[in-house]
């Protein structure tokens, strides 16, 4: 399972050759190790913002990539790589997407792993089938914290959509998986407890 990459639209806008070397070229370098050693599995962790800012919303799975900011496009430029790879040996790959709960995030790919067959690419797009709202997260954001957050009204940062959330029906009919963890708040809560009891990160308390 591929999840390693930088991943702030903005900063990629600031900083495109480190995205393109974090995600492209690593992304190729874990490809070459994988087929020097015999590994025939990979589950890729994309992102929806290969997808730019489409016509039409929901997305699904063929609607069409135009990702509009360097991350999007890295991360674009490894899906190529990867279909391109696979066409030329038996692997099984699954490509996922998603703007959702960690914990769900994970069960998709474990699903995915479980269902991976040889000489077969399969992409799905992992959502809840909703979109959410910046000021919809800064208000969870405020009620799971507790703090009052400041928020100043700026123009949107280079790079950023408008507007991109998936339909789900692929993966709800094939892999039978389903966002299990919508509810913003609670997400937003669980995270920040953890944030407050590992202040440096993780191996710490």
């Amino acid at each position: 399972m591929h999840f390693a990459a930088v991943a702030y639209v903005g900063e990629s806008t600031l900083e495109p050759l480190r995205y393109y070397h974090n995600i492209t070229s690593n992304t190729l370098l874990i490809l070459e190790a994988m087929a020097s050693h015999g590994v025939k599995t990979l589950i890729y962790s994309s992102t929806c913002a290969t997808y730019g800012e489409p016509e039409k919303m929901p997305i699904i799975e063929t609607t069409p990539q135009f990702p509009i900011n360097p991350y999007g496009k890295a991360k674009k430029m490894a899906e190529d790589i990867i279909l391109d790879f696979s066409k030329r040996t038996d692997m099984a790959v699954m490509i996922l997407r998603d703007y959702i709960d960690v914990t769900d995030l994970v069960d998709a790919h474990v699903k995915a792993l479980g269902k991976a067959e040889p000489s077969k690419v399969s992409i799905y797009n992992v959502g809840t089938g909703r979109g959410r709202s910046v000021k919809e997260f800064v208000d969870a954001c405020k009620k799971a914290t507790g703090v009052d957050i400041k928020v100043e009204y700026l123009s949107r940062r280079p790079g950023d959509y408008a507007e991109v959330f998936s339909d789900p029906t692929k993966i709800n009919n094939e892999l039978n998986w389903t966002a299990q963890h919508t509810d913003l708040k609670e997400s937003l809560s669980v995270a920040w407890r953890w944030q407050k009891s590992h202040p440096r990160g993780y191996g710490t308390n």
